[in-house]
């Protein structure tokens, strides 16, 4: 399965400390998230399978302990809230 990210157009973010308020246009929904999330959004800029988003956020951000299970759930969640969706 591939996961892909609502375009940058339709997502407006705002950092706030150790969070990002991220508003979805679409949805009209401002989400409050923490990291990892914001990370794989950002990461997501084509639709990707799982191992590929895990090889891109280990590549971009350094990851020293990549937990497949724990992205898997992540991304699990982005989806119930609207923000990823399988392509």
């Amino acid at each position: 399965m591939r996961y892909r990210a609502p375009g940058a157009d339709a997502l407006i973010a705002t950092d706030l400390d150790h969070f990002t308020a991220l508003f979805h246009r679409t949805s009209g929904i401002t989400h409050l998230l923490a990291s990892p999330a914001p990370e794989i959004l950002a990461t997501l800029t084509t639709p990707m399978t799982l191992d590929e988003l895990m090889a891109a956020l280990v590549r971009d951000y350094a990851l020293a302990d990549p937990d497949r299970a724990a992205l898997s759930a992540r991304l699990d969640e982005l989806i119930a809230s609207g923000l990823v969706s399988p392509a």
